[in-house]
């Protein structure tokens, strides 16, 4: 680390310009992309109960507790998908109209 420093040091006395130049972070793109992780995992999650309620589906055998356990955790996924797609919807458009 030290040693990194002291070359920065040198290279800025000799005028080395890319050896000083300050990052430049863009700030611009930081909430978007927040915002696309978050609704990204939430989607995947919602996917993956989907699925989870489908195999769930598929062992209950006849068995019409089961069934219908696994037919609502489908629909509440399937409408909890649609939430998040309408909210991803509602949120890019205020984003991009904000920045």
């Amino acid at each position: 680390m030290a040693i990194r420093s002291l070359y920065t040091t040198v290279a800025c006395a000799s005028l080395i310009s890319s050896a000083c130049a300050l990052p430049n972070p863009n700030t611009d793109n930081t909430i978007p992309t927040v915002l696309d992780i978050v609704f990204s995992i939430a989607a995947s999650v919602a996917l993956l109960m989907v699925v989870i309620n489908g195999f769930r589906y598929i062992i209950a055998r006849g068995d019409p507790g089961q069934t219908a356990s696994a037919k609502n955790g489908i629909l509440y996924a399937l409408v909890g998908l649609a939430v998040i797609m309408a909210a991803y919807s509602i949120v890019a458009f205020v984003v991009k109209g904000v920045i």
